[in-house]
């Protein structure tokens, strides 16, 4: 065929068109990118972190203890001191509850076993933060009391001191094996001149944790002075002396081991060996210069970079390490395993890291998302349970929920699947239905009751979205019947919403629990007010928001929520901090709020609320974090929501996208493809999205999804500095929804008094308008619930609500009778958290039981109890009881004092008796008390009974350097 001029110019122009778009450059480096680690920000204010030296995940976090308990003492050091103790090998990174800071090492110029704390001679010594260096992988500082530098590096199960001595000082190190933590046992061994061994088992957050140690010195020391002359037992101190005409420096190298001492020898001698301090250093801050180029982002704000890669950072010190270099570790049975097959770790801060940690890691980590569920697997087979807030070899009971499932689930969705599925699935399903913590009634009704179980309205919430990562994965794995159970246990969040105030709510006996204040700190929420659980159904967003009354209700919810008045009321939660209004970033249920925006079409919104976050609550600063860094969860949210985009729902394999804070960024994926974000015109202006592409092609979507990041390329944005109209329309907003096996919610008791006088009107509703609510009373038949119940004796009400075929949990409430002559004065209020069910709480017939947080006591703060029982007419009276509840460790006390008086006239009171109670004596587990009263038959028509508080908590107590002061807590009066 012969071409014409015009065909050959059609032809040269088509080939032009078709000609590939130019790949968008990475994101360079200008600098090592350790240089922009500042390791001190966190270490101010409530962030909870340490500065000195630690791997990526590893073992050993060598660093200074300047404090020794208390709140902000929890990680070991607080920027706010200038005394150092000493330097220990193990640190957590964030955590709300301390532990660690094992073995104890000090440099010093005199033998001396005091540590300074109590302000007598020690071998604390002061230092200054002019002097302080805090780098990945080293640490240095110069003690100005004995004029020693001190140095520290590590490797990943092993590290090394390295002091320099002032000239012609002595030359003492002192081993403190008491340091911190209740020791439960503790052995030193002097192995030779060089060389010393032993280990230290404590109790504290793990109640059991066992840590060896080998030390190797790099001069022999010439004098060992033992306190007491012991090696064994819970007060082991060693002071060591050097002969100073042999050097200025000293080096110790110091390996650790949970299994034995053996181990820690091994550990220090294979990693290190005779490698110099310098050599170590290297290596361990090439090891992070690794592990930090994973992202690569580019920005002419130098603060910026700082924060982005210290967070990174943040990121990579938990889960740490808990296998020694032969491969074997202390299992949650205590006993030793050995395994090759992965790396076993500890310190899972799951209901933290859940959320935006793990999620990164399924970015960058892929390896090691393995290695942690095959460590959660291990544990299941060890301990009998994965894990919920492991550390050390020991379950902490601490936090809800049953987040190794969602993690489990994200990964294999996400097809990272290296570990054993089966069994990964079974161990979810177990973890899902055990009968504790509230899952007995979770199971049976739907929702956990305020007076069965603490923290329930979060626990309730939580288990509905772990459980809809079960019914996710077995619709993956063609598991229908276990896809149907989970799916319609991940609707649960619909039992406690009350659409009256639109806020989840405590169901107390079937009410809503009142008086309700969403601003209110109790412990229906955990660490929260329920403004600041209200918005957690990630789940099923799309039912949440038809619960709400439509996109615009949530939308001036979301509103509201970030310009409510920022003080909360209720108990103190000091968790609670970065507060937009009643958004609390400090602590992770408000993590995913600002990108519901996103859902109900108004991404702009989630843009600037977004870019406020990022940029007044973390700063390059000791304080710079606005609440604990929690393991890595603070610093995963800025991480992720910087690049542009954050996981609101994970397993979803979907990010809702924000907007980017750096010009250019890369993410170097372990696959070995890139993928680059680029934001054009990016500004502290320009912070709205005006379009974006994906790998050159336009996306109007306001998410992304998992695979496009894994497959590499780019995604761009345009930037503007006025909202836009990008990702606005239905059809591109993120959305999640339950649309199969729906449940039908269970009805509640909306109007009326579990303990009356005289009678009491029930008025039952459902969350579903469109149920049906039937009801029985005592032994009757279900009939149709159509008009309010009237109720004038005990009785028992049953409920279910019934919407097709469908049918909700059916509900037991038990009404109680009040003598309508009794009533009762109270002198104090009591503090509305813990009301006991309101004015009538102390004389209802209701007792309470030993978990104070459920709802059945009425709590008294720094005041006495006064109260005055009137009988409505004299009667004859043998004896009045009343009970108490002693839970020391949540600062509750028994009274000092309790007294009986009576009266016929209420102006005259006689004196029946008083019965003096220890109530400063250390109690280690609650326990309730009943003070009885013999009346002896006297003709009386009111009983007051005064219950003196022990006030100012004992010195012994950890409150007490807080000025703390006691509660007292009742229940209940009863007169015969």
């Amino acid at each position: 065929m012969k071409l014409t001029p015009l065909s050959i110019f059609i032809v040269f122009f088509l080939l032009l068109g078709c000609k590939e778009e130019q790949p968008i450059e990475l994101a360079k480096k200008d600098q090592e990118l350790i240089s922009y680690v500042n390791p001190f920000i966190g270490t101010g204010g409530h962030g909870h972190t340490f500065p000195g030296a630690t791997m990526p995940f590893g073992m050993m976090q060598l660093s200074p203890d300047t404090r020794l308990d208390g709140w902000d003492g929890c990680s070991g050091y607080h920027y706010s001191d200038d005394k150092i103790y000493g330097f220990s090998h193990t640190h957590l990174s964030g955590t709300g509850v301390s532990d660690y800071g094992d073995i104890l090492l000090m440099p010093t110029n005199k033998i001396v076993f005091n540590n300074g704390a109590d302000g007598k001679d020690g071998y604390r010594s002061h230092f200054s933060h002019d002097t302080e260096i805090a780098e990945p992988g080293f640490y240095k500082v110069f003690l100005e009391d004995t004029k020693i530098d001190v140095e520290l590096t590590v490797s990943k199960r092993s590290g090394k001191h390295r002091y320099a001595f002032a000239e012609g000082s002595k030359q003492i190190v002192i081993l403190d094996l008491e340091h911190r933590d209740q020791v439960l046992d503790s052995k030193l061994n002097i192995n030779s001149n060089t060389e010393i061994s032993g280990y230290r088992f404590s109790n504290a957050w793990a109640t059991d944790q066992r840590l060896y140690f080998d030390m190797l010195f790099s001069r022999p020391f010439t004098k060992v002075t033992l306190l007491d002359n012991k090696k064994e037992g819970k007060k082991v101190l060693a002071a060591f002396e050097f002969d100073p005409s042999e050097g200025s420096i000293l080096e110790v190298t110091v390996g650790i081991s949970p299994v034995d001492e053996n181990g820690a020898i091994h550990n220090w001698q294979l990693e290190i060996g005779d490698k110099t301090f310098e050599t170590v250093k290297e290596e361990a801050q090439q090891a992070w210069e690794l592990q930090l180029e994973k992202m690569v982002v580019e920005s002419n704000d130098a603060d910026y970079k700082t924060n982005f890669y210290t967070s990174l950072y943040h990121t990579m010190i938990a889960p740490n390490l808990y296998q020694d270099i032969d491969g074997r570790y202390r299992g949650m049975d205590l006993n030793i395993y050995q395994n090759t097959d992965f790396d076993y770790y500890t310190v899972f801060s799951l209901w933290d890291t859940y959320r935006a940690a793990h999620p990164l890691y399924t970015l960058i980590e892929t390896k090691k998302t393995n290695d942690f569920i095959n460590t959660f697997l291990a544990k299941y087979d060890e301990g009998g349970i994965m894990p919920i807030w492991d550390l050390s070899a020991c379950y902490t009971g601490c936090m809800i929920g049953y987040h190794a499932v969602p993690v489990i689930a994200d990964a294999y969705l996400k097809g990272i699947r290296d570990y054993d599925v089966s069994k990964a699935f079974k161990a979810m399903k177990h973890s899902a239905t055990r009968d504790k913590l509230g899952l007995d009634s979770y199971k049976k009704l739907g929702f956990i009751p305020v007076e069965l179980e603490s923290e329930s309205v979060s626990k309730t919430l939580e288990y509905a979205y772990d459980d809809w990562t079960i019914a996710q994965m077995a619709k993956s794995l063609g598991k229908q019947d276990d896809f149907k159970t989970y799916t319609e246990r991940a609707q649960n969040y619909k039992n406690i919403f009350d659409p009256s105030t639109k806020f989840m709510r405590g169901r107390f006996r079937n009410t809503w629990f009142a008086p309700f204040d969403p601003y209110e700190v109790n412990f229906n929420y955990t660490e929260a007010n329920s403004w600041q659980y209200s918005f957690y159904v990630p789940q099923d967003v799309t039912g949440f928001i038809k619960l709400m009354g439509g996109k615009q209700a949530l939308e001036a919810q979301l509103d509201e929520l970030f310009t409510a008045n920022h003080t909360t009321s209720g108990r103190d939660q000091a968790d609670i901090t970065g507060l937009i209004g009643q958004y609390a970033h400090g602590n992770e249920p408000s993590h995913h709020m600002a990108y519901l925006y996103n859902f109900v079409n108004k991404p702009h919104k989630t843009q600037e609320r977004v870019r406020q976050i990022l940029t007044e609550l973390y700063m390059n600063t000791p304080d710079g974090i606005s609440g604990n860094e929690d393991c890595g969860q603070m610093s995963a949210w800025y991480v992720l929501s910087s690049l542009g985009f954050y996981p609101v729902t994970p397993g979803s394999n979907e990010y809702i996208i924000g907007a980017p804070l750096f010009e250019k960024a890369t993410i170097h994926l372990e696959n070995g493809k890139n993928f680059t974000i680029l934001a054009n015109q990016a500004s502290a202006a320009h912070k709205y999205v005006k379009s974006v592409a994906l790998n050159g092609k336009k996306y109007p979507y306001s998410y992304i999804k998992h695979q496009d990041i894994i497959d590499g390329g780019s995604l761009v944005f345009e930037m503007s500095d006025q909202p836009t109209d990008w990702g606005t329309q239905d059809a591109h907003v993120p959305k999640t929804t339950i649309e199969e096996h729906l449940i039908v919610p269970a009805p509640y008791i909306e109007k009326g008094e579990i303990a009356f006088k005289g009678s009491t009107e029930v008025v039952l509703n459902s969350v579903d308008a469109k149920s049906i609510i039937y009801y029985a009373l005592n032994d009757g038949d279900f009939t149709v619930y159509k008009s309010p119940i009237k109720i004038s004796e005990p009785s028992s009400l049953k409920i279910y609500a019934q919407n097709g075929t469908e049918k909700s949990a059916e509900i037991i409430t038990n009404f109680f009778k009040i003598d309508p002559n009794v009533t009762i004065q109270l002198k104090h209020q009591y503090a509305n958290q813990y009301n006991g069910g309101g004015a009538n709480g102390l004389i209802d017939g209701i007792f309470g039981a030993k978990d104070f947080r459920t709802g059945t006591w009425q709590g008294f703060s720094n005041v006495d109890l006064v109260a005055t029982v009137d009988l409505g007419k004299s009667k004859n009276l043998k004896t009045t009881t009343v009970g108490f509840l002693e839970d020391q460790k949540s600062w509750i006390f028994l009274p000092t004092e309790v007294t009986c008086y009576i009266s016929v006239d209420n102006q005259n009171f006689i004196k029946i008796g008083s019965k003096k109670i220890a109530a400063e004596k250390a109690a280690d587990v609650a326990s309730m008390k009943k003070i009885k009263f013999d009346l002896k038959g006297k003709n009386v028509r009111y009983v007051r009974i005064v219950a003196k508080t022990l006030g100012e908590l004992p010195s012994w107590h950890l409150g007490y350097k807080h000025n703390g002061r006691s509660w007292l807590f009742a229940d209940e009066i009863v007169i015969e």
